[in-house]
């Protein structure tokens, strides 16, 4: 039995999902009109459509993001707009809300969001049992977790491969929230993570802070991780039993789209090439006239998280892009720098580095001569900095061009009829579609001529999602046929492949069943997320008895020992000093006490479960 493999890329908007698709996605995710966890993406329901219609051109599918959560008067427009996505043709519904599920939805296949943190066992089964079809993992989870949640749910398993990282568990975070409601206590819409517009404090620059008012660190992104990349990891992910590969990345430009969809396309090909069993979820073949490199975009440095060992993953310096490093400093004067680089750089560069006193600093490339290069600014730089580009201007250039085509491969076959010919063409999945003209049938005088004519117009598919890997003439004689007339037979044709080939991807019904399979938790607290009666009721139906309702809810006021982050990251870990871990020998008393964050006159109080090895961030 074959295992379909699914690249998944984001989409801003239709023009990057289409571009996604033409650089190999076997599918897209993209922003619902409202409701969605990436407020600044949102696109209309015309937009979606013509996405649709590209996709399932290709066999390729597209998700709608609806996951935010809701209040109770956005239920009945969240509930609207889900059917009118249904009538599109969308594919799936991603969703963190369970009050959804006391409605009245369309038969559409449900998508457990991030959102909803998706690490444990339980909660995996659960979600199953209550009608998601697809579980998108937490972007925590190990290799060894994901190998006992596919155990444990026959779900598709969704797991992230690249992009940024939210430093606590998805869904668990409140800081925006909090701090959001500090700048403006009579906000009525705070920013808010789980609504969909989030501050990003855990990108912001803090003091650590002991209970003895010890400055620990200074001015550092102390909670700013780098980006997530598990390209060197997606075998033994396959083995495991993921079979949807999501990249992140909804806010970023199309160069990012066109060079990771690309760079992971490449990847999943090489795969699938020498083990047998696996196939790609979509069809045809895409050419990238281009080399991904996954450095050459976006990037703060990689990380592979907690995918396979625990190491170093935070970028304090910075929590910026800083791209990718091209060599070091040999001399520099003024505006005038010598360069040690198996890199070409040219004009148009942005180039940084990090000055003596840790800061990151940049510059633009004015002019190129061997490995002299010319700043646009005078600098201070010292003998052996490291360089990195962050901004590569031929590859960006490069990626705003003709990157990638694809193509399914078609045959075709020329036959007669009792008053003249048609032409059925089949697609590699076996999808078929036919034309016929009356004609005359005129032998040819040249069949040779008559023949390579026959086959050059059949064969001119550019500008379709098609080509030709075989055509067969099944006519009784050679005839001499006009170029108008085959080149009408094979527009209808391919516009009757192209008509059914959408019809034929479109998504069959799924249909929602209501249950009462047991949570497994009696209580609940804020971080369950419940804001609108409806979620209320669907835990109560699945025996919850005692519910608080989660703090984005307006008026409902945060604990004093609510945690406003929990996060697998941990901060004693990462700067060496874990009080369990054996490898540390000694351990700074500076850091065995209380620790604070303070950043812009506000301050959070740290705490750490070391049997979870996890750590929480409170209001102080």
């Amino acid at each position: 039995m074959e295992t379909k493999l699914e690249l998944l890329a984001p989409a801003k908007n239709a023009e990057q999902g289409i571009a996604a698709i033409n650089h190999g996605a076997d599918a897209v995710y993209i922003g619902a009109p409202l409701f969605g966890a990436r407020a600044a993406a949102g696109n209309s329901i015309d937009d979606i459509d013509k996405l649709v219609k590209c996709a399932h051109l290709f066999g390729s599918k597209v998700f709608a993001t609806v996951n935010t959560l809701l209040f109770d008067n956005e239920l009945e427009a969240a509930r609207q707009m889900i059917w009118t996505l249904y009538d599109t043709g969308v594919d799936a519904i991603i969703m963190q809300d369970m009050g959804l599920l006391e409605m009245d939805l369309p038969p559409i296949e449900l998508h457990a969001s991030t959102q909803t943190h998706n690490i444990d066992p339980q909660r995996v089964k659960f979600l199953e049992q209550v009608g998601f079809k697809r579980i998108i993992l937490a972007r925590e989870t190990s290799l060894k977790q994901m190998a006992e949640l596919r155990k444990e749910t026959t779900a598709d398993l969704e797991a992230f491969v690249q992009g940024a990282l939210c430093v606590c568990y998805s869904g668990q975070c409140y800081m925006s929230l909090y701090l959001d409601r500090q700048r403006n206590k009579a906000c009525d819409t705070p920013r808010s993570g789980n609504r969909g517009s989030c501050t990003q404090p855990c990108r912001a620059a803090y003091d650590l802070v002991n209970g003895q008012g010890e400055v620990l660190r200074k001015n550092e992104h102390l909670l700013s991780l780098k980006d997530f990349s598990a390209a060197q990891s997606i075998e033994s992910m396959i083995d495991v039993g993921i079979t949807s590969f999501k990249i992140e990345g909804r806010l970023k430009d199309i160069s990012y789209v066109k060079n990771v969809t690309g760079y992971y396309r490449q990847l999943l090909d090489s795969i699938m090439a020498r083990r047998e069993g696996l196939k790609p979820a979509s069809s045809g073949s895409t050419r990238l006239f281009f080399t991904p490199d996954l450095e050459r975009t976006f990037n703060r440095g990689f990380t592979d998280y907690f995918l396979n060992s625990r190491k170093p993953m935070a970028s304090y310096a910075t929590q910026k892009s800083l791209g990718k490093m091209i060599g070091t400093i040999v001399s520099g004067n003024g505006n005038t720098l010598v360069i040690n680089s198996k890199d070409s750089l040219t004009a148009g560069d942005g180039i940084c580095f990090f000055n003596d006193e840790k800061q990151i600093e940049g510059f633009l490339v004015n002019h190129v001569n061997g490995n002299r290069i010319t700043a646009n600014k005078s600098l201070n730089i010292s003998k052996g900095t490291q360089l990195w580009r962050n901004n590569d201007f031929a590859f960006e250039k490069q990626l705003q061009g003709n990157t990638s085509e694809r193509k399914i491969a078609v045959s075709m076959t020329l036959a007669e009829t009792a008053d003249g010919l048609s032409l059925t063409i089949t697609d590699e999945d076996g999808i078929e579609a036919s034309a016929a003209v009356e004609c005359t049938k005129e032998p040819a005088r040249n069949e040779t001529r008559a023949k390579e004519t026959i086959i050059a117009q059949l064969s001119k598919l550019g500008g379709t999602p098609f080509e030709t890997s075989n055509i067969t003439i099944e006519t009784r004689q050679q005839y001499f046929l006009p170029a108008s007339m085959l080149n009408e037979l094979r527009r209808k044709a391919v516009e009757e492949l192209k008509t059914k080939r959408i019809t034929a991807n479109r998504p069959t019904d799924t249909i929602l069943a209501l249950d009462d399979i047991p949570y497994f938790q009696t209580t609940v607290d804020g971080r369950t997320n419940i804001v609108n009666d409806k979620a209320e009721a669907f835990y109560r139906r699945h025996g919850v008895t005692t519910i608080e309702r989660g703090p984005d809810q307006p008026g409902v006021e945060f604990k004093d020992d609510f945690p406003l982050m929990t996060t697998k990251y941990c901060l004693r870990y990462e700067l060496g000093q874990c009080l369990m871990h054996k490898c540390n020998k000694t351990v700074s008393p500076d850091y065995a006490s209380d620790l604070f964050l303070y950043n812009n006159g506000n301050k959070f109080r740290l705490s750490f479960d070391c049997k979870k090895c996890e750590m929480q961030i409170h209001k102080s």
